[in-house]
């Protein structure tokens, strides 16, 4: 966030930066005629939550009861209240690295104990079985395990027997098992059936999955996510909710009910095409760029990658990002935030911003790299 602060900084004086930072599809939707509002109820509206509901019996065949979709303020207002009524203070509770930092930070805050699994290309930057069982033996058991499919800042996503080895892992010791899947639908394998990704919530019915309105449908700043829930927490996170934030905002939930329409997926769709051809500019990039090893980008809109040679002129990725926007205009994400022990070494790209700003950004770090 800093580096964006720098980059709107840049911005007002003049400068023609091109922004590879945040996770923000630039096309959104359009807002159309709101009415005024007021509040819902701490779940939700009932048609939008039947209509999440409807989302999971189109994408993945599973029906979900809408009693267990909760509305939130954002998928951020869905992991504090997930953990909040998951998690007791002193709990221990596993998630990998490099991995989202905010999963940390709110556990942290809470009072929960963070086990971080280091991960790299021999699991494809995603846990397995095997590591959970030596984060057991190293540190105890294991109160929930998180995952992120597809991942940030990985892009790298798990396949079903993948999904479901950890699923039941979890489900033999105990462990909660948290999904976070908001970057769904947002996938460049061949067509198929999981080709979208696959849902925790068809493996296993008291999975916890977290998912969100910003990323496939380009709704960020509408604040507007949703958790599907195990029967035995919606009581509590209800009550929390109303508490926290009354309700989750109701214009955005208007707005969100058009989310589920044919025309809206199909457009959508689209707005991925445009993901892939930016994707596919980075992946024949790669050589010019001369980096070192990359996570494979199975998902999301992001690319990470160790910086190999240019560790030799620049003292760690922060060095080497500050660098880059001073001297190209070109802002880009260090990977510390990700890793707290090997992110010194990556970054990440963010394709989120389209082709014509991907192709002119690595024009510029080539062309920098070579001064």
């Amino acid at each position: 966030m800093q580096i964006t602060d720098e980059v709107a900084r840049r911005r007002h004086a003049g400068h023609d930066v091109v922004s590879l930072c945040a996770g923000e599809p630039s096309a959104r939707p359009a807002p159309g005629t709101l009415q005024p509002a007021g509040y819902t109820g701490p779940l939700g509206t009932t048609p939008l939550r039947e209509a999440i509901a409807g989302h999971y019996r189109k994408w993945y065949g599973v029906e979900v009861d809408p009693a267990r979709v909760a509305v939130t303020t954002g998928s951020s207002g869905a992991f504090q209240l997930v953990f909040l009524t998951a998690f007791d203070p002193g709990d221990r509770v596993a998630l990998v690295s490099p991995g989202y930092p905010a999963y940390k930070n709110i556990l942290s805050a809470l009072g929960v104990e963070v086990v971080e699994i280091a991960t790299g290309p021999d699991t494809r930057y995603q846990p397995t079985p095997e590591l959970l069982e030596a984060a057991v033996r190293e540190r105890g058991d294991l109160a929930g395990v998180i995952v992120a499919s597809p991942a940030n800042p990985t892009g790298t996503m798990l396949g079903r027997s993948e999904l479901h080895a950890l699923v039941n892992w979890c489900a033999g010791h105990g462990a909660r098992f948290i999904s976070d899947e908001i970057y769904h639908g947002i996938s460049y394998a061949p067509d198929g059936p999981d080709r979208r990704g696959v849902s925790a919530v068809e493996l296993n019915g008291d999975a916890i999955v977290i998912n969100s309105f910003s990323k496939y449908w380009g709704m960020t700043g509408w604040r507007l996510g949703w958790a599907l829930l195990p029967e035995d927490l919606i009581a509590p996170f209800e009550a929390l909710a109303s508490n926290f934030a009354l309700s989750p905002p109701a214009p955005a939930q208007e707005l969100a009910m058009r989310a589920f329409s044919d025309e809206t997926y199909a457009e959508r769709d689209r707005v991925v095409e445009g993901f892939a051809k930016a994707r596919a500019l980075i992946l024949d990039a790669a050589p010019s760029l001369n980096w070192g090893t990359a996570a494979p980008s199975d998902g999301a809109f992001y690319y990470y990658s160790e910086l190999g040679q240019q560790l030799e002129r620049y003292a760690d990725s922060s060095s080497y990002a500050r660098a880059l926007l001073e001297g190209a205009n070109v802002a880009v994400v260090p990977g510390g935030d990700f890793d707290p022990v090997a992110g010194h070494r990556a970054v990440r790209l963010s394709y989120a911003a389209g082709e014509p700003a991907v192709a002119e950004a690595l024009d510029r770090i080539i062309r920098f790299q070579r001064d």
